[in-house]
């Protein structure tokens, strides 16, 4: 007994000493000198204390402490947003087996089906906070200019595109355009030169170029680079005169015929489709303009949503409409998860509101009443909700007679609750005068934050009353 007790006093004074050497250092006292503690030992029942004595509790200084605070600050807001995340879309999402979502807010995870998850939270899910301090806006369906932000996935028949080869041509780019009708100058041109050679040579034009006695069939063709000028002047009925197709050989004739018929063709598409390119409405559309945003207001009483729609040319719009569609993710009361469900949001369309005379900047407007989707949706529900307003505006282009059309989006967001558009109209010596620069500008008023829904029972309840 005596022996153990020995051998623990030692590792008890080296780990005191070692401890006590940190203190010295400016670090804290955990344990006292050895002096003060060596009738430990002196009972056997107190041989496990001398390895770990009660008093040697480690003690955290206070800039530990100042670490570890925003540490526990944070963690329930996470446990908050997780909450919120996870009963937004249960539906679906990826689980474990005790329930709870596979991932955490805002970080990436460790799943099989990463990308696929990465892009199910990002569709119309909650704005996802950054690691710089601000927040990552989420993926729109329509961006601001009017394209629409989505990717087509493999398509395997493909051969749907030749049965309509002239709007897969218009739908190419340019660069992709022009280099295709090059190709097919060259590979004819450089085809049909081989046919007019490979007949000069069957015919032995070739060996016999330079007799003033034959009658050839292809006269001065004693080469491919020869049978490619012929080729090229008898497509682009260039004729110098020293190359022709002679009467002698009827075979000569077809090929020439030939040519200039597939010449034809590819002349008239590369027109048709250059002059479409250059035509196409949407070129229209970057001269018809939305407002930035869009306000929620009172209009005569009613509770209304209104935006700006503005046309920068002189030549106006023919028949021009607006309508416009919310898209939003819901879940069913049976479970089934709808991703970017469309609505429809009525802009006057039973009383014509929405068939426009666009010569100045008009302000459209939507009544918020039991039939539209924001019947229930007050100011503090709003920023909590994940919409997105699409815009569309349709008419004819006065100078060409083709269908245009322009499209914009509103996310919550660009929702401004209790504002208003400010005039952009003035009145001139015989005219009128809009101000573009006062096209976005808005201005705050005093409005209730409550929805239509809550305005109308407090109504019927005082009217009840009264």
């Amino acid at each position: 007994m005596s022996a153990m007790a020995t051998v623990l006093e030692a590792r008890r004074e080296s780990l005191i000493l070692s401890l006590n050497t940190d203190q010295d250092k400016g670090g804290p006292l955990l344990c006292p000198p050895p002096s003060e503690s060596t009738s430990v030992l002196n009972h056997s029942t107190q041989d496990s204390a001398a390895l770990h004595p009660p008093d040697c509790v480690p003690v955290q200084t206070a800039p530990q402490e100042l670490r570890e605070e925003p540490l526990d600050k944070k963690r329930p807001q996470r446990g908050r947003h997780l909450k919120r995340f996870s009963s937004k879309w249960r539906a679906g999402g990826p689980f474990d087996s005790s329930g709870h979502p596979a991932f955490a807010h805002g970080a990436a995870t460790d799943a099989p089906s990463g990308g696929t998850l990465k892009k199910r939270c990002h569709l119309l899910c909650h704005r996802q906070p950054a690691s710089g301090g601000s927040s990552n806006q989420r993926q729109r369906y329509v961006s601001k200019d009017g394209k629409c932000r989505v990717n087509l996935g493999p398509i395997e028949d493909k051969t749907r595109f030749l049965s309509d080869i002239f709007t897969t041509l218009v739908d190419l780019q340019y660069r992709w355009f022009l280099f295709l009708f090059t190709m097919c100058y060259i590979l004819t041109w450089v085809a049909f030169a081989a046919i007019y050679l490979l007949d000069a040579w069957l015919r032995g034009d070739v060996a016999h170029a330079h007799d003033p006695d034959r009658k050839p069939c292809f006269q001065n063709v004693d080469g491919f680079l020869s049978a490619l000028l012929l080729s090229v002047e008898s497509q682009r009925t260039i004729g110098y005169g020293s190359r022709m197709v002679t009467a002698h050989c009827p075979e000569g004739v077809v090929l020439l015929m030939v040519q200039s018929i597939l010449g034809s063709i590819i002349d008239a598409l590369m027109v048709g489709c250059m002059f479409v390119k250059i035509s196409r409405p949407q070129k229209r559309a970057q001269t018809l303009i939305f407002s930035k945003r869009c306000v929620i207001s009172e209009r005569d009483q009613r509770l209304c949503l209104l935006f700006r729609i503005g046309d920068l040319r002189a030549s106006h719009m023919v028949d021009a409409k607006v309508r416009a569609k919310l898209i939003k993710s819901r879940e069913t009361q049976e479970g089934e998860f709808i991703p970017l469900e469309q609505s429809e949001i009525n802009l006057g369309y039973d009383t014509g509101g929405d068939r426009l005379l666009l010569v100045e900047p008009q302000t459209i407007t939507h009544v918020i009443d039991h039939r539209s989707p924001f019947w229930g949706v007050g100011a503090e529900r709003l920023t909590r909700e994940t919409l997105e307003i699409i815009v569309i505006l349709e008419g004819i282009v006065e100078a060409s007679g083709m269908t245009c059309q322009a499209r914009t989006s509103y996310t919550e967001n660009e929702i401004l609750w209790g504002h208003r558009f400010e005039s952009c109209m003035s009145l001139e010596k015989g005219a009128f005068r809009v101000d573009y620069g006062a096209f976005d500008k808005t201005f705050e008023v005093q409005m209730s934050p409550i929805s239509a829904k809550e305005r109308k029972a407090a109504k019927d309840q005082e009217g009840e009353l009264h």
